[in-house]
């Protein structure tokens, strides 16, 4: 487990959001843009596993050649330690569809002042 406060590149590490088969997933502040993303690290036990290493970047890539509002977009894969990491949005954040419906949401209540009025 990484600590809070642990630098994986450009992303620190703030803490761990989950740990399954495939790897332990960890919030994280990139600091060079400023943005909150997930950071999913393959464990070192694993470094000498061809296959989970095949299947780590095979699902990497998959998820990064989908663009669909439920699905979290890849920012990169990297190593760390001997250890195969991820890079993708924060699942805290809203995601896209939600975005949109916030905006809508926010555009139709600009209206309700002017339609009182009329």
């Amino acid at each position: 487990m990484l600590a809070a406060g642990t630098h994986l590149g450009r992303y620190e590490i703030r803490s761990q959001i989950g740990a399954g088969g495939m790897g332990e997933v960890y919030r994280a502040r990139d600091t060079q843009l400023g943005r909150d993303v997930a950071v999913k690290v393959l464990p070192s036990t694993y470094s000498d596993d061809a296959e989970r290493l095949h299947r780590f970047e095979q699902e990497a890539c998959a998820a990064s050649a989908l663009n669909h509002p439920n699905i979290l977009s890849i920012y990169d894969i990297g190593t760390h330690d001997g250890s195969k990491r991820c890079d993708s949005e924060s699942a805290a954040q809203p995601c896209r569809s939600e975005k949109r419906s916030i905006t809508r949401f926010r555009s139709l209540m600009a209206w309700r002042p002017r339609m009182r009025r009329a």
